[in-house]
């Protein structure tokens, strides 16, 4: 795309690989010079903490606030009771009103470690859209906004089209949940004077339904702009691991397990994520991201380092940073390491090394851990695990053990009162 920007916030997108979409990058730059430009980002509430599917989207956010803007983080106190059906093969299981709030109360944690809350101009809000969704009235809701609303147009989206396409229908409370987003970005524009709503690509059309009824309703103009949705190089979506999603909160995934997943970086991801996750000059991501041979292993430290430092704070950074080179230099145990620890009851019997690896989080089912052993993916103590039908008594946890699956995934096991 040709177009230079002159704002910094647009210029950062840019230069960084922020930016996949905008309705008028034109009008949103010259909007940004103008003045403060309030811009928020949607979450909803399923689970108690962020991932790092996330993750980009923050950084937005961070990059917003830094280069002199406001950003508002909207809690779907109210959506979350619908669910956003954009490219799921299923409908998402419904939560209670109290498992919405929370799952709020975890999200929160994250966004205070990215962004400065407060009163000032550029401080960041934090909001819920329960506050204007949970009171509506269903018949005038109709009246003012649902005839601005052509099905013909929404059933266009392709992420209505992707789900009319397959088995699982979707529900009239899901196909409502567009009409619900678009109201939001109407109230905060209304309520609040926001300018921009922002999210991944696949928000495009109910950020566009947002700006058509906020033009409709109040005769303003606002923008939308989306990021890319991110693979890694080898085609796996961001964020997702073996061992499942990689948490922003410390405790649903230790600072140790956060700092590996990015220490764990594909090579040709590196440049690319040291641009999208840090704050690291773009000249040094792309000098540390053309390192080859054993030198890149030193950009994925950077990485690792950075990004943790930012979730996280140094000293946890830090630690793990430590932990690591414990565990993979000296072949130590490190005693930042996931931890399971088992009773002296549960020992009465011994326990087979297979379900200590299940439950040590390193694989997900016995015929897992079966299939690691086989491999020589196993280690006890280093040591490479070939008998599946090894039972381990308390005796042999007398001092902890640790556990390995492969040379990246490691844990303690030890024996409690």
């Amino acid at each position: 795309m040709a177009y230079h920007p002159k704002s910094d916030f647009m210029r950062v997108m840019m230069e960084r690989g922020f930016l996949a979409d905008c309705t008028d990058y034109q009008g949103l730059d010259e909007a940004f010079i103008a003045g403060v430009v309030p811009t928020y980002i949607g979450y909803d509430a399923t689970a108690k903490s962020l991932h790092v599917g996330h993750l980009l989207n923050i950084m937005m956010l961070r990059w917003l606030q830094q280069t002199g803007h406001k950003p508002i983080t909207l809690m779907g106190g109210g959506t979350t009771k619908v669910g956003d059906p954009s490219f799921r093969a299923d409908e998402r299981p419904l939560l209670t009103p109290e498992a919405i709030d929370a799952n709020i109360d975890g999200m929160k944690q994250v966004f205070a470690k990215y962004l400065t809350y407060g009163d000032g101009p550029t401080d960041a809000l934090m909001l819920n859209n329960a506050e204007w969704l949970d009171g509506l009235n269903y018949l005038e809701f109709l009246r003012d906004i649902g005839r601005h609303f052509s099905v013909n147009r929404m059933l266009s989206f392709e992420s209505v089209k992707s789900r009319l396409d397959r088995e699982q229908s979707l529900s009239f409370l899901e196909f409502n949940y567009m009409i619900l987003q678009a109201y939001d970005f109407l109230e905060l524009n209304r309520r609040y004077g926001c300018l921009l709503q922002m999210g991944g690509s696949d928000q495009w059309g109910n950020i566009v339904n947002g700006i058509d009824l906020t033009r409709r309703v109040l005769d303003h103009e606002i923008f939308g702009l989306t990021s890319p949705l991110l693979t890694t190089s080898d085609g796996r979506k961001m964020g997702k691991s073996q061992g499942g999603a990689i948490w922003l909160n410390s405790d649903m995934l230790s600072p140790y397990e956060f700092w590996q997943f990015w220490r764990n970086t594909t090579d040709a991801d590196v440049g690319r994520f040291l641009k999208l996750y840090t704050e690291i000059p773009v000249e040094e991501c792309e000098r540390l991201g053309a390192l080859g041979g054993a030198e890149v292993n030193e950009a994925k430290i950077v990485l690792a380092d950075a990004v943790t430092t930012l979730c996280h704070g140094a000293e946890a950074a830090e630690t793990a940073k430590a932990t690591a080179r414990e565990v993979f230099e000296k072949g130590g145990a490190g005693d930042d390491l996931p931890t399971l620890e088992l009773s002296r009851a549960e020992m009465a019997e011994g326990i087979s090394v297979v379900q200590l690896i299940v439950r040590a989080g390193l694989a997900k089912s016995g015929k897992d851990a079966k299939r690691l052993i086989s491999d020589n993916g196993a280690r006890l103590d280093d040591a490479p695990l070939t008998d599946p039908g090894l039972v381990l008594d308390a005796g042999a946890l007398a001092s902890p053990v640790k556990l390995s699956a492969g040379k990246k995934r490691h844990a303690l096991v030890k024996l409690g009162d």
